[in-house]
This record gives C-alpha cells, sequence and structure tokens, in this order.
C-alpha cells in the first residue's frame, strides 16, 4: 500500500514591495506521518540580512525559527505537530542589509496523518453477486475499481465517489457482468484529502482434476505403477500454469486427507507425510512456482462415516493453483502450509 504526498503550493503576499521581491513563501501544507512534516519554504530572491518567523498553532503550541541566506536559496521551515489538521497564524519578518525591515502576515492550515489503510477481508468479496466491500481508516472520497476477467476484458473500470463517509465504515462497489471468470480486482482508494491507499485482490483458485494415487497401507512414497496419475496431474497443472500465470504469480497447493481407519493422529501425519510425496514429485516434474503442501487427516472428510470405515473417497489429495492461500471448504482447522 503506498500514499500520496501532495504538495500544496500557497504564495503569500507581504506588506510591501520591497518585502514582496525579496522573499516568497509557499507551504507544503500535507504529509504523512513517518515520512515528512509539513512545511513552509522560504524562498530568499533578492539579499537579506536575515529572517524571522514567528508562529501559533491552533492548540496554543508555538513557533520561533530564524534564518537567513543567500538570493536563490530555500529554507525549509518543519513544523512539528501532532496527527491531524491544525491551523497556523503569525508572521515572518526579514531584516534588510541596509537595517530597514519588513513584516508579511500568515495565515494557513496542515494536515499529518498516518498511513491510510484499507481492509477487505475474504468474506466482503462475493464474485457471484458482482460485489465487495471495504473500509478505511479515514473518511472516504472516492475509490478507483478495475475488475479484470480470464478473457481479458475488464467488467469494470471507472472511478466510484463517496461523500466522506466516517473511518470504519463499510464501503461496497458493485461491477456489471461480463464473460469469463473475475481474475484480478484492483481497487485505490482515496481519503478526502487525496491520500490514496491500494490493493489487488485474487479472489479465485482451479482445482485440479485429477485420479487419486493408491497408496500402500501406512505408506507415504509413491509406488511405481501409479507415477503415470502424477505425469497427467503434472501436464494438467502445467496447463493451468500456462493459461492463468499472465495475471498473477501463481502457487500450487497440496493437500492429503486419508479415511478414518486407525488413530486421528497417525492419519494427520499420514496425510502430511502423502501431501510432501505428492507435492516433491511435482517439482522433480519440473514445476518453477512455490509449491505448498497440507495434511488435514480425517478430519475432512469427503464422505462422512463412523470412526474405522475405509472409505476410498475419503482417501484423496486436492491439487489447488491459486495466488493466494486457498479457501478450504469445511477445514477443521487454520491450514498450516509447509513450501516444499
Amino acid at each position: 500500500m503506498t500514499a500520496r504526498l501532495l504538495l500544496a503550493t500557497l504564495v503569500l503576499c507581504s506588506s510591501t514591495s520591497a518585502l514582496a521581491e525579496a522573499i516568497r513563501v509557499s507551504l507544503e501544507g500535507r504529509a504523512v506521518l513517518g515520512e515528512k512534516l509539513p512545511a513552509l519554504l522560504v524562498h530568499i530572491e533578492e539579499p537579506i540580512a536575515g529572517f524571522e518567523v514567528k508562529l501559533k498553532r491552533s492548540d496554543g503550541e508555538t513557533v520561533e525559527v530564524k534564518g537567513g541566506g543567500n538570493p536563490g536559496i530555500t529554507r525549509r521551515v518543519e513544523l512539528a505537530q501532532p496527527e491531524g489538521r491544525f491551523r497556523y497564524e503569525g508572521a515572518l519578518t526579514v531584516r534588510f542589509p541596509n537595517a530597514e525591515s519588513g513584516e508579511m502576515p500568515l495565515s494557513f492550515d496542515t494536515e499529518l496523518y498516518g498511513p491510510l489503510k484499507v481492509e477487505v477481508r475474504r468474506e466482503d468479496v462475493d464474485v457471484a453477486a458482482r460485489r465487495m466491500r471495504f473500509v478505511l481508516n479515514r473518511p472516504a472520497k472516492r475509490a478507483e475499481l478495475t475488475v479484470l476477467m480470464d478473457t481479458g476484458k475488464k467488467a469494470f473500470e471507472g472511478e466510484v465517489p463517496f461523500k466522506g463517509e466516517a473511518a470504519g465504515t463499510p464501503l461496497e462497489l458493485t461491477w456489471p457482468a461480463e464473460e469469463g471468470r473475475v481474475m484480478k480486482i484492483s481497487l485505490r482508494a482515496f481519503d478526502t484529502a487525496e491520500f490514496y491507499t491500494g490493493v489487488d485482490l485474487f479472489p479465485w483458485q482451479v482445482d485440479i482434476p485429477h485420479e487419486e494415487v493408491n497408496f500402500a497401507s501406512g505408506r507415504a512414497d509413491i509406488p511405481a505403477s501409479e507415477r503415470g496419475k502424477l505425469d497427467k496431474s503434472h501436464a494438467l497443472i502445467a496447463e493451468a500454469l500456462a493459461k492463468y500465470g499472465r495475471f498473477a504469480s501463481l502457487r500450487l497447493y497440496v493437500i492429503g486427507h486419508t479415511d478414518t481407519v486407525g488413530a486421528a493422529a497417525e492419519n494427520q501425519d499420514l496425510s502430511l507425510r502423502r501431501a510432501k510425496s505428492l507435492a516433491a514429485y511435482f517439482r522433480k516434474k519440473g514445476l518453477r512456482v512455490p509449491v505448498f503442501y497440507e495434511g488435514l487427516g480425517e478430519a475432512a472428510p469427503a464422505v462422512v462415516t463412523p470412526d474405522e470405515t475405509a472409505e476410498a473417497a475419503n482417501r484423496r489429495a486436492e491439487y489447488i493453483i491459486a495466488v493466494e492461500d486457498p479457501v478450504l471448504q469445511h477445514a477443521p482447522r487454520p491450514t498450516r502450509w509447509r513450501k516444499l
């Protein structure tokens, strides 16, 4: 996420022509906390003996800075302040080489903000209904949304206005129907001060259909007679990577499952070892994308059975292509992905 610093330039007029010719003042009135501070810029354009800035901030704090320099020099008077918006009132006094002086009244506002943050939860993106929600940590002004399909077409690309909704307010965006699968949702959200932050979402995954490998009882090594199944699966995985890899950097996820025969802890360990063997086989076949694996044992069966039931449909694996960690239906616990 990034934030833009707007440069607000304010030229303040002096009460005398000599002062106006000698000094020009501009303002960098908006800044991001931790990056810069708001600042008054004093541009020296004619010879002076020196200057002094005296300001009072709207919370009662004062600023007093003295400086000088040759023509062509710009002095930066940084305004250390808390986060938020403040008003400054005061004056700039200039001393000239002939011992005369002139005063320029100053009155301006500054804004210092922490990083703009956007939150989009998985459940806030409903691709089927073609809508999403997000939350900003500051009042919202507008959003720029792009929805890219796997056909290469864009279901939507445009700007959506808001009305300064308060920080934390759920904000909704929608897009029209378009042929194909949503590949990427790009959101750039702006607050009322025109700072922005952005996020790219990839709300999809591809489940690779395949024939299950038959392991020997209690074993995780792949029998030679079963390798042909994995070769066919590898070809399908490579095809999916070629098709969808142009949209984002992809990953392969391998999940192992068992039936309910045996102790649950042993099945958990067995499913993990089998998932690792499958993942390693695909890696040896030449896959260059990151490969992750996990085992869920008997905890997420395809067919619910009593304990100690040798249900073949539950001795299975899943091969998933995704950009982000996939959502597993009926997973009994948060997944702990291991990288091969």
